[in-house]
């Protein structure tokens, strides 16, 4: 028998943009989120980008430091 998996909404795009909006790539992101005491390494994160892996409440509080920008723009299209 076939199983089925139900794709969930996921963040990867948005986490994404604002990344690249923000002209960082994953390493120097990464390293940055180690020194603010986020244990994440670079294929953990983009496995965050692509959707494999769900995103720790932790780091999006540190990626929203970061970034400057609101909690919004984490969740932006996501409830379409």
């Amino acid at each position: 028998m076939e199983q089925k998996i139900r794709r969930d909404r996921c963040m990867g795009d948005n986490l994404r943009r604002l990344r690249k909006q923000s002209g960082i790539s994953q390493e120097k992101l990464c390293a940055e989120l180690q020194r603010r005491g986020c244990d994440i390494g670079r294929t953990t994160y983009e496995k965050y980008e692509t959707g494999e892996l769900n995103i720790r409440a932790s780091v999006i509080i540190e990626l929203r430091k970061i970034y400057g920008c609101s909690y919004d723009e984490f969740f932006l299209g996501l409830d379409e």
